[in-house]
């Protein structure tokens, strides 16, 4: 039995720090993405469509609604990519979500590209 496997990764810009801790199991996967330190905020699920049927990915906001539009949009993103339930948080304290986007994408692309690398873990 394969355990789940855990990336974390961080990014400064424009002197600000940028967080993200992916976590990656059988099903499904979930993104924590914070500024400034590990903290879970406004909380999106995304279901992906079944490989058969036509149309898109599902989601809805579960917990907060300060960050909602990035919550969907990354959750849906990762859904899609990973064909898989896909969760993400996204807590932003001092910086605009609209800012923080493109920061929190490259986080996410970078997340995603290293568990792809990474070796399975022995149990």
């Amino acid at each position: 039995m394969e355990r789940a496997k855990v990336v974390k990764e961080e990014l400064l810009e424009q002197d600000m720090r940028f967080l993200a801790v992916y976590v990656e199991a059988k099903n499904s996967c979930m993104i924590m993405l914070s500024e400034n330190e590990d903290k879970l905020g406004t909380l999106a699920i995304a279901v992906p469509k079944p490989r058969d049927m036509i149309g898109s990915v599902t989601s809805s906001v579960l917990l907060g609604d300060k960050n909602v539009i990035s919550a969907r949009m990354f959750a849906e993103y990762v859904a899609s990519k990973k064909g898989k339930i896909a969760l993400v948080s996204v807590y932003l304290d001092k910086v605009g979500e609209m800012q923080a986007q493109a920061f929190f994408m490259h986080l996410i692309e970078k997340v995603m590209k290293a568990e792809s690398q990474k070796e399975p873990t022995a149990t």
